[in-house]
């Protein structure tokens, strides 16, 4: 289903990925009053993000910018008014009307109400699912040629599991991380930790609250290691190879899926 908020592809397996920050698009009215830079609005996004999801089936791909209604937090700051909800960016020349919050609040809450009633199916359909929530993350943030971010902080893939039940979904989380340190990358191997950088946001603990026994969202946070954050430029080699790791975790969080299901069944 494709409304203009979001892109929705069902699929048939108990896998569905996300990209809620993918989008670029602003509306006319919104765009009329913003000051800020384009590409200061891309680095804050999560480009590309969107193509990541190719590995699973069913795909949920966010085409609205976070600038206009981050989906991603509650619903009492989804909205950016100040430079203080936007890492500092000044976004509007004047304040921001209600009237043009109350219609981006309108999009927040059928996006949800859309969630629901997708993973309700899933529930129906499977019982567990897992959902890869896929994000990434900017890490030169003092310039082109600027001092990068330390890396002890700073993993290349930072896996949120802040807001599920932890020991319920052990398996699946702890084979995900495996799969993914393991894989070849580039003849190396990928830094990929838990809860360092991120531990996950509103869009992961929405659905843990909702489906508590059903599913496990992993919040996967990919460091801009694969573009340039400053110009926008993909480095199609790097991010062809994250796709690929992202890719040779499925198999493993199916067959971990599969043995929770058969536990619950005896």
């Amino acid at each position: 289903m494709k409304s203009e908020i979001w892109n929705y592809i069902e699929g048939h397996s108990p896998l569905i990925a996300t990209a809620i920050h993918d989008g670029h698009f602003v509306r006319e009215e919104l765009k009329n009053i913003m000051v800020l830079e384009e590409d200061d609005q891309l680095r804050e996004e999560d480009p590309f993000t969107g193509e990541l999801t190719d590995i699973a089936e069913s795909r949920l791909i966010g085409l609205r910018s976070r600038f206009e209604i981050d989906l991603n937090r509650p619903r009492e700051k989804a909205v950016f008014i100040n430079p203080e909800d936007a890492w500092g960016l000044n976004i509007y020349r004047v304040p921001l009307p209600q009237v043009m919050i109350k219609r981006s609040l309108e999009e927040y809450d059928l996006f949800y109400r859309e969630v629901h009633r997708i993973l309700s199916n899933f529930q129906k359909s499977f019982g567990r699912f897992v959902v890869f929530d896929i994000h990434s993350y900017c890490y030169k943030r003092n310039g082109p040629n600027g001092i990068e971010a330390d890396p002890d902080t700073n993993p290349e893939v930072n896996i949120g599991t802040g807001t599920m039940n932890r020991d319920l979904w052990a398996p699946v989380v702890d084979r995900f991380i495996s799969d993914m340190r393991s894989f070849n990358y580039l003849d190396s191997h990928l830094d990929v930790r838990e809860n360092v950088k991120f531990k996950g946001g509103y869009f992961p603990k929405y659905i843990h609250e909702n489906f508590p026994k059903s599913a496990c969202v992993l919040s996967i946070e990919f460091k801009k290691i694969f573009m340039d954050e400053w110009t926008g430029k993909l480095f199609k080699e790097k991010f062809e190879a994250l796709k690929r790791a992202l890719q040779s975790t499925v198999p493993g969080v199916f067959e971990e899926l599969e043995k929770l299901n058969k536990a619950a069944q005896r």
